[in-house]
């Protein structure tokens, strides 16, 4: 009586079929292990239902398997191949964004890999998606040898949209010094740099080009109005980002004159420096270094002197004694050795 009982309860839910092995393929791929009764309950059906619905899994190369006792039930285990992954729309977006990143040369020898990759998500995903994927992955600048900051998806995922459509965006926005504002713009492109995330875009406020944050910008807002087409001062958005950061002045500032062209210490220091480099004479340029913490700057004028050029440096005490510091534990390990 009871197998005929959950055979007609089961009998409406078989046109649902499709969706519902979606949704429990998506359960088991989001947790360890899932009881049958949780599974029935999230799923609205029996927990017969679940049972059948697990072997249809496992006609699919599915690997679920079952395990007895207080703690048991299905789990997700490794198989012999990779079978389609169920995905929610957020989680869509952050692989999107790093398969963006990877194919841009984040990591060496992945970036075909990470292009087909991200085509193909493109290509198999729901309608509402594609249009926030292709934005992400054409809005997405990185400069070589940085990883990506963590940063909201969602937040990623509307700037790059108006980025796309050419429309204005409104946020509030943090500065370093904690100081908000509201602001209105026009997005440009979205770069990485020094494991940080950043916006670059027309500021209509203050009628100049600006950069943003993205991990301070809070509670981006489309307004569906129209933005101009504009072109960046610079070649291109990781440029304007560098110039940007090296005219701005932070906490820690230190200035060098060395005894080497800005060609020959570019060509020295792998990546880009937190500040400027000018040349002031044949064989001689004058290097500005700035952050917000007296560690990075002292890191940087210790990868200058380790050119090995005469060097003058004018830093403060925060800086000079960390590299008093740094000197004599250098002259004890060779001492040592």
């Amino acid at each position: 009586m009871s197998d005929r009982l959950g055979s007609v309860m089961d009998e409406p839910r078989r046109r649902d079929l499709p969706e519902r092995m979606l949704r429990l393929l998506g359960l088991l791929q989001s947790r360890r292990t899932w009881s049958a009764a949780e599974l029935a309950q999230r799923l609205h059906v029996t927990e017969r239902t679940v049972r059948r619905d697990i072997e249809r899994l496992r006609t699919l190369d599915y690997a679920v398997t079952g395990t007895t006792g207080t703690s048991g039930g299905y789990r997700l285990a490794a198989g012999s191949s990779i079978p389609p992954l169920s995905l929610e729309d957020e989680e869509v977006v952050a692989v999107a964004v790093g398969l963006a990143m990877a194919s841009r040369g984040g990591i060496s020898g992945l970036e075909d890999a990470s292009l087909t990759a991200l085509v193909k998500l493109e290509q198999i995903f729901p309608a509402r998606l594609r249009p926030q994927l292709a934005a992400l992955s054409r809005a997405t600048s990185a400069a070589p040898g940085n990883d990506a900051a963590q940063v909201d998806p969602a937040t990623l995922s509307v700037l790059a949209a108006c980025r796309r459509d050419h429309e204005i965006v409104r946020f509030d926005y943090r500065d370093r010094t904690g100081r908000r504002s509201a602001r209105r713009v026009e997005p440009h492109s979205l770069v990485t740099l020094h494991g940080l995330w950043y916006l670059v875009a027309y500021d209509h406020d203050r009628e100049d080009w600006r950069i943003f944050r993205i991990d301070r910008i809070n509670a981006p807002l489309r307004t569906h109005r129209p933005a101009e087409r504009r072109d960046l001062p610079t070649t291109d958005a990781v440029s304007f980002v560098m110039r940007s950061l090296a005219a701005a002045s932070y906490r820690y500032t230190a200035q060098l004159t060395v005894d080497l062209s800005a060609a020959d210490v570019r060509a020295g220091i792998f990546g880009p420096i937190p500040g400027a480099i000018d040349d002031i004479g044949p064989g001689r340029c004058r290097i500005r270094l700035t952050a917000e913490s007296p560690e990075m700057v002292t890191q940087y004028i210790a990868l200058i002197a380790a050119l090995g050029a005469e060097f003058i440096l004018d830093a403060p005490p925060d800086i000079t004694d960390r590299l008093h510091q740094l000197g004599t534990r250098l002259v004890r390990t060779r001492s040592h050795d």
